[in-house]
């Protein structure tokens, strides 16, 4: 469609189609106005970005939600208790178990329920290798969406060495539901712990291969240094967290600050950088890696000296007390919230999502504008969200 206003025309299209208004000398002054999305390889899933380009630059932009809208927090008040777990851990699909802990904290803090001491390190654990698992992921599909085929081979091979241990203890190979409110569906299968530390070593072992590979690589370098600065200010007042704040040098981190679990005996390091471009969100998710397999290691000695049950007796029916309370981790991407409101039923009254990659994805309107159209995918993957995860 195309609409007048003096000799300025403003032009909306669709992916693919002609970017010139008017023939020869007749070319006119436009700002064209361009959907990347919902359908895109780019977006991660169906998100969509209203553009308004100069040419190659955009002016403006604006993310367009909720194409992938499944209604989970509705869902969640005809669900009891045991049953939400399954809904929880699908929003974000690269951090299914750190998103059922999410809502099993939520539940066991209103029920005021203390939970084994063994499931709460083997929890840590698992917690921690879901982390490396959702950073890989990013580490190899990042470098792939600008033209980098080869990482994303690397890092699915440490990917599957992990995967195989996290398969092993829950039988499930994204969507784990093994969390369960007082600890952890069952025992660990005999040696596990074992075999889950000589994976952390593989791939403790292998990782510098794909460091080496690109982060370092000079066409990566010109890609991704110095592009979509998001500063530290910026950051704060959109609410970001996770990888992508850290990169802007906001030193935050729940595990360490407002530990939950048993986070507070350990000595959690905290990856930051400042200067909040594309290359440093990179490096903050590639240097969590080795962070994050150094406290696996360390949750896992600590589960090897301890005995006792793996979860807590409950009633056939759970209810909740009446009352409400809000709990929070350190998800991969960032900080997720639960707010939990019950009026003492089997089903929550009310059980409100706070998502990492919500609030992250909200700062694409003041990181795109002013870039160019190459840069965007840059910008727009090195953001690390998932489109369910904004959604819900």
């Amino acid at each position: 469609m195309t609409t007048d206003a003096g000799d300025l025309r403003e032009l909306t299209v669709g992916t693919g189609a002609g970017l010139v208004a008017g023939t020869g000398d007749q070319q006119l002054g436009t700002d064209m106005v361009l959907n990347i999305g919902p359908q895109h390889p780019s977006t991660h899933g169906v998100l969509r970005l209203k553009l308004v380009l100069d040419g190659e630059r955009v002016i403006a932009c604006e993310p367009i939600i909720g194409y992938m809208h499944r209604g989970a927090e509705k869902l969640f008040e005809v669900r009891d208790y045991r049953q939400i777990i399954v809904l929880a851990n699908r929003h974000d699909w690269l951090s299914a178990f750190s998103n059922e802990l999410g809502v099993v904290l939520a539940v066991e803090r209103l029920m005021g329920m203390e939970v084994p001491e063994r499931a709460t390190w083997l929890r840590m654990a698992l917690a921690e290798l879901n982390r490396v698992l959702n950073h890989l992921m990013f580490l190899g599909s990042y470098p792939l969406e600008i033209g980098a085929i080869t990482p994303v081979f690397y890092a699915f091979r440490e990917r599957e060495t992990i995967q195989a241990v996290m398969e092993e203890v829950s039988g499930g190979r994204i969507h784990y539901m093994f969390n369960r409110v007082g600890g952890l569906k069952e025992e660990v299968p005999y040696g596990w712990t074992g075999r889950a530390r000589a994976a952390i070593g593989e791939v403790r072992r292998r990782l510098p291969d794909l460091d080496h590979l690109i982060r370092r690589n000079e066409i990566f370098l010109a890609r991704t240094v110095g592009v979509g600065v998001l500063s530290a200010a910026d950051a704060a007042a959109f609410g970001a967290s996770g990888p992508v704040a850290r990169a802007s040098g906001l030193d935050l981190d729940l595990r360490r600050d407002d530990p939950y679990l048993a986070y507070d005996e350990l000595d959690v390091p905290v990856v930051t950088k400042t200067a909040g471009d594309c290359h440093a969100r990179f490096e903050v998710l590639l240097d969590q890696v080795y962070a994050s397999l150094d406290l696996a290691e360390q949750c896992l000695d600590r589960v090897d000296r301890l005995t006792g049950p793996i979860n807590t007796r409950l009633p056939k029916v759970l209810k909740a007390p009446e009352g409400h309370t809000y709990a929070w981790t350190e998800n991969p991407l960032g900080i997720n919230g639960y707010y939990l409101v019950s009026r003492g039923e089997k089903t929550p009254w009310r059980l409100k999502l706070r998502t990492a990659s919500y609030a992250n994805v909200q700062a694409l309107a003041t990181l795109l504008p002013g870039c160019l159209v190459p840069d965007l995918i840059a910008i727009l993957g090195s953001m690390f969200f998932v489109v369910g995860d904004i959604d819900k």
